[in-house]
């Protein structure tokens, strides 16, 4: 996703005060979005227009709802994309063939949390799709929403992290009885495509930093294999700035200062520890989109970990938070090269969250999802 600018928003919300209309300040955040937008012309293809085909996983606990919010918003927008669904679910052994073919046939799926169990013998079918699809790449977007109070402003983050090896390898084995073994592996090949993925991406949306996150000081083959990928590949970028951090030193630089991050390229375990902090000091998970890439697949779904998935009471009350899902199907739609629905489907999402009127309890409110959806709707343009 490009790089958000919200100086204008900042502007209108320090000359106003809480007492002063509400409704002219959505007034002006939508003349000055729209302003942007009708300054974008997008020519596509002849072709481009055609309903694209997309696979559809609801998953566990909250999906089901939250998928459900962006079908209902998609078929509001009239959006050209039609969904394949398919029940699966985080105590399956492992993910059913006609659900990979699926995604294999549509390149592009979409999907909810899935539970992975604690301990016991079943492997994540998180894990399982990335490896099966080679999806390496995962991305999550950590930003300040306009509307949104936080703790720290001016926060706008994107976590790169390799999504195939490094300690989610899954080489375990006990030696001997009360003793395991758990294999950390990391590869030249795959920590340069991952580094080259972040620099890429840094280039195409105008960001001007990479940060590489490690801990080679102690674990200096692995991650000193890391850093070095990572600095052959800046060498290639000399228009972009890069740095290194510790990955502990990291984290309380995040909670401190997280302004001073800009794009992050992380291994495989420190990039879910980093993403998860810098989701929580932006605003929480509920409203981080993400999604995971690879060079003929993409599956897009909630940025950070959905640590409410197995969440009953949330389920039973129907009050899950639908923003982070529908702020990474808006991704999904640029990736599918429809920029004008992602940005109709953005612009909508953010207006409701600065409006305020409809958040749901982890933003501070008590709306359902359906109250949320309904109000997303109303605000499309």
């Amino acid at each position: 996703m490009a790089r958000r600018s919200v100086p204008i928003i900042k502007q209108l919300l320090s000359k106003s005060s809480s007492s002063e209309n509400p409704a002219l300040l959505s007034s002006c955040f939508k003349s000055k979005i729209d302003a942007q937008n009708r300054s974008v012309t997008y020519m596509p293809r002849p072709g481009d227009g055609a309903p694209r085909g997309v696979t559809l996983i609801p998953g566990d606990g909250i999906g089901p709802l939250v998928t459900g919010a962006v079908e209902q918003v998609m078929d509001a927008m009239h959006a050209p994309v039609y969904f394949e669904k398919f029940e699966v679910h985080g105590d399956m052994k492992k993910v059913p063939q006609e659900v990979m073919d699926s995604i294999k046939r549509n390149k592009v799926c979409l999907k909810g949390g899935l539970v992975t169990p604690v301990g016991g013998g079943v492997s994540s079918l998180n894990v399982q799709l990335r490896k099966e699809l080679d999806l390496y790449a995962s991305l999550v977007d950590c930003f300040n929403l306009p509307g949104l109070p936080t703790r720290h402003e001016n926060v706008d983050i994107v976590v790169i992290r390799e999504n195939t090896e490094g300690e989610y390898s899954g080489l375990e084995h006990e030696v001997v009885p009360g003793v395991v073994e758990s294999l950390k592996v990391i590869t030249k090949f795959c920590s340069e495509r991952i580094a080259k993925y972040a620099f890429e991406y840094a280039y195409l949306n105008n960001r001007k930093k990479v940060t590489a996150v490690h801990k080679a000081n102690i674990m200096k083959l692995a991650d000193g294999l890391f850093l070095e990928s990572c600095r052959e590949v800046a060498t290639k970028y000399p228009g972009i700035k890069y740095n290194e951090v510790i990955v502990d030193n990291c984290c309380m630089q995040l909670v401190s200062k997280p302004e001073q991050f800009d794009v992050m390229v992380t291994p495989n375990l420190y990039g879910n520890l980093v993403a998860n902090t810098a989701a929580g000091i932006a605003g929480g998970t509920g409203v981080m989109p993400g999604g995971n890439v690879g060079a003929d697949h993409a599956v897009f779904e909630q940025g950070a970990s959905a640590g409410n998935v197995g969440n009953d009471r949330i389920v039973e009350q129907k009050k899950a938070n639908p923003v982070a899902l529908l702020l990474s199907s808006a991704m999904m739609l640029r990736h599918l090269q429809f920029p004008s629905f992602a940005d109709r489907l953005e612009t909508a999402v953010k207006k409701v969250i600065f409006e305020g009127k409809y958040r749901t309890k982890d933003l501070g409110g008590q709306s359902t999802t359906q109250e949320v959806v309904d109000a997303v709707i109303a605000a499309l343009d």
